[in-house]
């Protein structure tokens, strides 16, 4: 396989290699929805058996925080749209700038995360030997004797699931950051500009997940 300026050896056309690419990050993509799609399932399933349970347990977490965080995926995701723009357009300064603010909204995403999970960890909701779920009223608790349990398996399900988006927001930083190095060399044209929009899709994909993770987690039964 030889390189010559951007086009790879094993593509006529610079436009075959962005079809290509595009295929492939696609074809990602749908495994990764059958990865949360696995997640989703388990966590519906459940919330249907120990609702009682799922609906104080969601109680516990701050929407605040969530939905502050919901704001900052949205934005991101329009300073991601952005930068795709920036790169089909042959604006390379504009580009470097929302790339950098794609970045910083994703650092706030992670940090009102950390601050998040500290809340948890300082009021005992963490699966394990010092899991404690504050007390409910009586007759909440006599719908669901098992409320503790089924509360631990609730905070399990939300670990679970907003650790392993996070993790995929840590590796979505990481590419940005290499966006950023590649884009400051002004290696991205019109003609030539695969990376931002793969990294863009991926970005998306990420955020979209999030969309549905803060309803499911934050609000359902909240007030009832």
């Amino acid at each position: 396989m030889h390189r010559t300026g951007e086009l790879y050896g094993q593509f006529q056309t610079l436009d075959q290699q962005r079809e290509a690419a595009s295929l492939g990050m696609w074809v990602f993509l749908i495994t990764e929805i059958m990865f949360f799609g696995g997640l989703f399932l388990a966590y519906t399933i459940n919330r249907a058996i120990y609702a009682v349970a799922f609906a104080e347990a969601s109680r516990e977490l701050n929407v605040h925080m969530g939905g502050a965080n919901t704001a900052v995926l949205i934005l991101s995701s329009f300073t991601m749209a952005m930068g795709v723009w920036c790169s089909q357009t042959g604006r390379k300064k504009l580009l470097v700038v929302f790339l950098i603010a794609t970045l910083a909204l994703g650092g706030v995403f992670l940090g009102v995360k950390y601050f998040e999970y500290a809340e948890k960890f300082h009021h005992h909701l963490v699966p394990g030997y010092d899991f404690h779920f504050p007390d409910v009223k009586p007759e909440i608790a006599a719908q669901d004797p098992y409320i503790n349990a089924h509360a631990q398996l609730f905070f399990s399900l939300y670990f679970g699931m907003t650790g392993l988006h996070a993790l995929h927001m840590i590796v979505g930083a990481g590419l940005l950051l290499w966006l950023i190095a590649q884009a400051a060399k002004g290696r991205f044209t019109p003609a030539y500009n695969t990376p931002v929009e793969i990294v863009g899709l991926y970005w998306h994909f990420v955020d979209i997940i999030w969309i549905f993770l803060f309803p499911l987690l934050y609000l359902i039964d909240r007030h009832t």
